[in-house]
């Protein structure tokens, strides 16, 4: 009887499996070496379909509403799409547990590529914990065919819809957001993880006890390894740009080997947005906007918020710096500059709202 081994972890399955139930790794056949398969349940193994999937998988997936998904989950209600996937909020039937589940849109669970990268995303996240960080439970795969992970949920405010609904923010406010995704990026950073898509929009304000609020940061969805290997990398080749536009690096924009400084530009942008209400660099379209950080220098943040003291400009001068070599080295060290450089008054009081 053929089975599949995990390159990684050398764990043998039956021939049915896909993935790896203990990294997520995709299986190798392997040939007539015995061992038993582990149940179709166990871990955060993705099975493969028992029956092949159905033709309406496309209208299943942005559809789930009200339905019970792989016989585990109670699908409540969406919660938004994008696309490549499907959001859903659920409840796990033997925990009743609160989830978020993010299904692959079938068009593209087809796609070796695509599947890989949420395999990958799975793999990564799963790794990652800490409460500045949004993490990944579980990879599935329904009988089927729809490939999801699943997330805790997170009820709070997206720092995008904030901006919308509240404008900019006050110096306080806004440095103590900051700091907390810089404490949840330089975890993954330590890891040897770069997320690659820092944006507001992911990045979730959760209220806690007490009246503070803990900022996550979420979907590591183009998350990539320092050191990928040669598979991983062929995914990223030269020409294939993954990221959102208006928060890419120089250096992500052309195509260029990334570190966590890269980050800490998208970060420059993000913390020039929260305090300004606009970008720092600016064009008609995505284009021009790209070219305009390829070429120009950032607005200095003061003449968008003369209020805001000098040295806070000059921490988000910095981390804008087109030359990686010119920004600061960690997320650690913008968030230091950022509560030092905004007032000493402040620095213990966000040191205490981080604990």
């Amino acid at each position: 009887m053929s089975q599949r081994r995990c390159p990684k972890c050398g764990a043998v399955y039956g021939a049915t499996a896909r993935f790896c139930a203990n990294d997520g790794t995709m299986l190798v056949d392997v040939q007539g070496k015995p061992a038993a398969a582990p149940p179709a349940s166990s871990g955060t193994g993705v099975r493969a379909p028992l029956t092949p999937p159905r033709s309406a998988g496309v209208d299943r997936a942005s559809s789930l509403s009200s339905q019970i998904l792989d016989a585990r989950y109670q699908v409540i209600r969406k919660l938004g799409e994008g696309g490549m996937s499907y959001v859903y909020l659920a409840q796990e039937i033997g925990s009743n547990a609160t989830v978020a589940i993010k299904v692959l849109s079938p068009k593209l669970a087809t796609d070796k590529s695509s599947v890989e990268r949420l395999r990958r995303e799975a793999g990564l996240a799963m790794r990652l914990d800490h409460p500045n960080v949004c993490r990944i439970l579980r990879l599935g795969e329904s009988d089927d065919g729809l490939i999801y992970l699943v997330m805790p949920y997170l009820q709070g405010e997206l720092l995008s819809d904030r901006e919308v609904r509240a404008g900019p923010m006050d110096l306080a406010t806004g440095v103590a957001i900051l700091r907390q995704v810089c404490a949840g990026l330089q975890h993954a950073h330590e890891l040897h993880i770069i997320h690659r898509d820092l944006k507001p929009e992911n990045v979730m304000l959760v209220p806690e006890d007490g009246g503070g609020e803990r900022a996550v940061v979420m979907d590591f969805g183009l998350a990539k390894e320092r050191r990928a290997d040669p598979a991983i990398q062929k995914l990223t080749a030269t020409g294939i740009i993954l990221g959102t536009p208006e928060f890419m690096s120089p250096e992500q924009i052309r195509g260029k080997p990334l570190d966590a400084r890269s980050d800490v530009y998208a970060l420059g942008i993000l913390a020039f947005e929260m305090f300004a209400g606009r970008l720092p660099f600016q064009g008609r379209n995505a284009q021009e906007m790209m070219i305009a950080r390829l070429r120009g220098a950032p607005t200095p943040l003061r003449e968008a918020r003369p209020d805001l003291p000098a040295g806070l400009e000059k921490a988000l001068a910095k981390a804008l710096a087109s030359n990686p070599d010119d920004r600061f080295a960690t997320a650690l060290e913008f968030a230091d500059a950022l509560a030092a450089d905004a007032g000493g008054g402040l620095l213990g009081k966000l040191k205490d709202k981080l604990k």
